[in-house]
This record gives C-alpha cells, sequence and structure tokens, in this order.
C-alpha cells in the first residue's frame, strides 16, 4: 500500500497479487477491510472475465465478489484507452489475457482512465497500467503587504480613508456612468493610501494570523 497526501487527506494505492486461488480477495472480503480514500486499486488479480476481456466468453465466480470489495472502496474498473492484453503466456498452450485490471476513485477528475503499455513488459510476461496524475502547480505567498493592527499607521490609515470619502462629489450621481466614476476614485484613492501606510513583511511558521 502507498499513499500520499493531498489538500488535508490521505489517499491510498492499493497494488493487489491475488493467486489462483484468490487469497487477496477472500482476505479483503472476510475482513471486511475499512480503508477509506483509496484512490487506486490495481494489480494483478488472476481473474478471467468477459467484463474485461472481449476474448473470453465467461463470467467468473469470483466477479461479485470482486466488485462488491470495490464498490466498499467507492471506486470504479478503469476502462483502458487501448483495449489490448496485459498477461502474454510463454506456454503456447495457455492463452493470452486480460487480468491486470485497475480501479480509480470516481470522485477525483484529474483522471478517468489508464493506458497499457504491452511494448514495455520486455522480459516480463505481464504488461504495464499506466495512468497520469495531474499534479498543479500550488503558489505560496511568502511575502505580504499589510498594516499592523493597533498601531498608529493603522490609525492614519483609517483617518485618511475617512478623509478620502467626504472629499468625493456625490451631489450630482444622475447615471450609472457618474456611479462608477467615484467608485473608480475612491478605489485609486485607498490604493494609494494603502500604500503609504502599509509595509512588506516575510511569512514564516511563526507569523501571527
Amino acid at each position: 500500500m502507498f499513499s500520499f497526501f493531498n489538500q488535508g487527506s490521505i489517499y491510498y494505492l492499493l497494488n493487489i497479487y491475488s493467486d489462483s486461488s484468490q487469497m487477496a480477495l477472500k482476505y479483503l472480503k472476510d475482513t471486511e477491510a475499512n480503508i477509506n480514500n483509496i484512490f487506486i486499486m490495481t494489480g494483478d488479480f488472476n481473474i478471467r472475465d468477459s467484463t474485461w476481456d472481449s476474448l473470453f466468453s465467461y463470467y467468473s465466480t469470483y466477479e461479485n465478489t470482486f466488485m462488491d470489495i470495490a464498490n466498499s472502496f467507492n471506486i470504479c474498473l478503469s476502462k483502458s484507452t487501448n483495449q489490448v492484453l496485459t498477461r502474454y503466456s510463454d506456454n503456447p498452450n495457455d492463452s493470452n489475457s486480460v487480468i491486470n485490471l485497475m480501479f480509480l476513485c470516481p470522485d477525483i477528475e484529474e483522471f478517468d482512465n489508464h493506458t497499457i503499455h504491452s511494448e514495455w513488459r520486455m522480459s516480463s510476461d505481464h504488461a504495464s497500467l499506466i495512468v497520469n496524475i495531474l499534479i498543479f502547480e500550488k503558489h505560496i505567498q511568502t511575502r505580504k503587504q499589510m498594516i499592523i493592527k493597533n498601531n498608529k499607521e493603522e490609525t492614519r490609515f483609517i483617518a485618511e480613508i475617512i478623509k478620502s470619502i467626504k472629499r468625493l462629489n456625490m451631489n450630482y450621481i444622475e447615471s450609472k456612468k457618474d456611479l462608477e466614476s467615484i467608485i473608480q476614485e475612491l478605489t485609486h484613492n485607498t490604493d494609494k493610501i494603502w500604500l503609504k501606510h502599509s509595509k512588506v513583511i516575510n511569512i514564516t511558521k511563526h507569523s501571527k494570523s
């Protein structure tokens, strides 16, 4: 199991190998594993089923249990962007198949499908399943223009703002254009007074909110 932290929550990735006896699925079912915030479940499940393998004509007896486990984790079977096989047998008596699957969290809009890269398997008999997770750059502000509360600059700032408002000529507001002009004048004056009395400070872990 892998995890990552995002916006105050921990999300988990389950990488599962279930043998031909389906021991992993039986364990998840019998223990009723309660794991929240799973965003990906993937692996070699060793289950052939017509639901995800178009070359296979039958349903597996494990299919219902498999889907019940996925539903309990609030994840859905992902449809690959290219419908190719995931397991390639070296034994000519065994057919190639789709037994590597991926389940994704439907609540995360950044990704909703995966791609199978059979050309990347090299000496392995299993293809690689790839999903792209977009990570957006987040700007963290480290400097801020401010007026310190309860000091003389705050008092001067408020006094000048009051004078600026009193000086506005609001005797002839006859149209929307007149009102917008007064608002622009007030905005300009406020910005000018703010820059006059405020100062730039560095934000650190010791800064007050």
